[in-house]
């Protein structure tokens, strides 16, 4: 976790007496959450974070203008979209959810999505390519993932990538937004990132920071912990890299 933003609703900000009563500053202007997203991701760029890609859910991968932000920055990103969404699909514009009922039925690759709570998370795949960006050497894809159990349950994705991208690549980029919500879960759970009663701007930003930075101390003190002190096989297949419990077994072990 390295930066947050509060969602402001339209409605508060048109009410500057009450943003004022708030904290919020008079500059605050009301901002989609792709907006704040881009903001936070343009921060990061800046400062030199090091990002592969950028994947996020349909919140994200439905704002067209957030997805061209990232192709003009030649960022590759897996962003799930709904099948409201429009893409550009053999010459002309199809809405998704048409697209994912017209799908072929034998171009589908089976592929885990990445180590779940009980094991890897298979599903089948298929993607379709898209318009052509304008870098040569990108391209776009409509990457759809099937349920195992439920053929008739389809997630589709934007994707956007250098053209040498496998499927199998892309699927662990889509499957990584899993670790990202075991993360907000871990992080409520082990230093109260949702706990907080505040009621204005300064406050909730000061609980934020000082849970986001709780949380990444205790991430390297436990990797580190993990390190010197190795896991059973047992619950080396239990453990998650985020597995505070996993933590505290080997601690407890090693003390003894």
């Amino acid at each position: 976790m390295l930066d947050r933003a509060l969602s402001v609703p339209q409605a508060w900000t048109q009410e500057r007496e009450r943003c004022a009563c708030a904290g919020i500053p008079a500059e605050r202007q009301f901002a989609t959450k792709p907006a704040l997203a881009q903001r936070m991701l343009e921060q990061a760029f800046q400062a030199g974070v090091p990002a592969t890609w950028v994947t996020g859910d349909s919140v994200y991968g439905d704002n067209q203008r957030l997805r061209m932000w990232l192709e003009a920055q030649a960022q590759a990103y897996v962003l799930a979209v709904s099948g409201k969404e429009y893409v550009w699909l053999g010459g002309q514009q199809r809405q998704v959810k048409t697209v994912l009922a017209a799908l072929p039925a034998d171009d589908w690759q089976r592929h885990s999505a990445g180590a779940g709570a009980k094991g890897p998370r298979w599903y089948d795949w298929c993607w379709l390519p898209l318009a052509a960006p304008m870098l040569p050497a990108w391209r776009r894809w409509l990457l759809v993932r099937r349920s195992v159990s439920d053929p008739t349950d389809l997630t589709a994705f934007a994707v956007f990538a250098p053209q040498a991208t496998s499927l199998a690549e892309a699927v662990q980029v889509a499957g990584a937004r899993w670790t990202i919500e075991i993360s907000f879960e871990a992080a409520k759970g082990e230093v109260g990132l949702d706990h907080y009663e505040v009621r204005s701007w300064t406050g909730w930003y000061r609980h934020m920071t000082l849970a986001m930075w709780a949380y990444a101390l205790l991430t390297v003190v436990r990797a580190r912990h993990l390190q010197e002190l190795p896991l059973p096989k047992k619950m080396l297949i239990q453990a998650t890299p985020n597995s505070l419990a996993a933590f505290k077994a080997v601690r407890s072990r090693g003390s003894r």
